[in-house]
């Protein structure tokens, strides 16, 4: 069996969790490598199935002083919900109406940020609330009026566009879990969009993705969002003719 540490590649394994400089016991893989993928597929599976505790999300958001409202989508649970994609991507009756009654006074905000578990609970109840405590302060400073933060569990992309829609927004943001992956099942990814509506597409999205401490930090994170906001507010327009290049956002000719 030959020892990993004496593979001209192990130097490399300080600066990435990528899967190298393994080692072999004759032409398969080591035993104890095999076990840690295997263990690391076994929580990556975990993860999408995972219930989201969205009450543990507004009590965060709460300790930070920031006002949160529940939604629901047209999924009735984690199995509908990955079954059924399209079923993440429209609320409920009932929240419907809320945001047209009860919630009508939010309408014409510059912002609406949505916070859900996606594909990763785990994302969302570790990274959503320290991004968002970084990020609102940015907003504020900014002059961005904002909504209550809406927590809506089983929620996709796409879910942003028909609350922007429905309550005149300028921009949304929707932050929530991305697919896990094998060494990274608690990342969260932020999508931006401007003039949100039924008929945006991917490619008028910016996307700021791996949100989480081993990947980019909560912290970055939110001053890249806030950074996209605010060139998206001011250019009128998001997606492929935005993009982030030196840490400068510039318009894409």
């Amino acid at each position: 069996m030959t020892d990993p540490k004496r593979d001209p590649w192990h130097g490399l394994t300080r600066l990435t969790p990528a899967r190298i400089a393994l080692g072999r016991a004759g032409g398969s893989i080591r035993t104890e490598s095999l076990l840690e993928f295997r263990l690391a597929h076994a929580r990556a599976r975990d993860a999408v199935q995972l219930a989201f505790d969205a009450d543990a999300v507004e009590r965060q958001l709460s300790k930070q002083g920031l006002d949160s409202v529940r939604l629901s989508t047209l999924a009735t649970d984690r199995r509908d919900y990955l079954l059924h994609p399209e079923r993440g991507r429209a609320l409920t009756p009932a929240s419907q109406a809320l945001l047209e009654g009860h919630l009508a006074g939010l309408r014409h905000r510059d912002l609406v940020i949505v916070v859900s578990d996606g594909l990763s609970a785990l994302a969302a109840e570790r990274q959503a609330a320290s991004t968002l405590s970084s990020l609102m302060p940015q907003l504020t400073s900014q002059q961005f009026s904002t909504c209550p933060i809406f927590i809506v569990p089983l929620a996709r992309v796409k879910l942003a566009d028909e609350i922007g829609q429905r309550l005149g927004a300028r921009l949304s943001l929707i932050l929530l879990g991305e697919r896990p992956g094998l060494s990274s099942p608690d990342s969260l990814g932020a999508y931006i969009t401007y003039d949100p509506g039924q008929e945006r597409t991917d490619a008028e999205r910016n996307c700021v993705s791996n949100i989480r401490p081993e990947g980019l930090s909560p912290f970055e994170a939110a001053r890249r969002i806030a950074a996209l906001l605010v060139a998206s507010k001011q250019r009128a327009l998001s997606g492929v003719t935005l993009r982030v290049e030196e840490h400068r956002l510039t318009e894409r000719r």
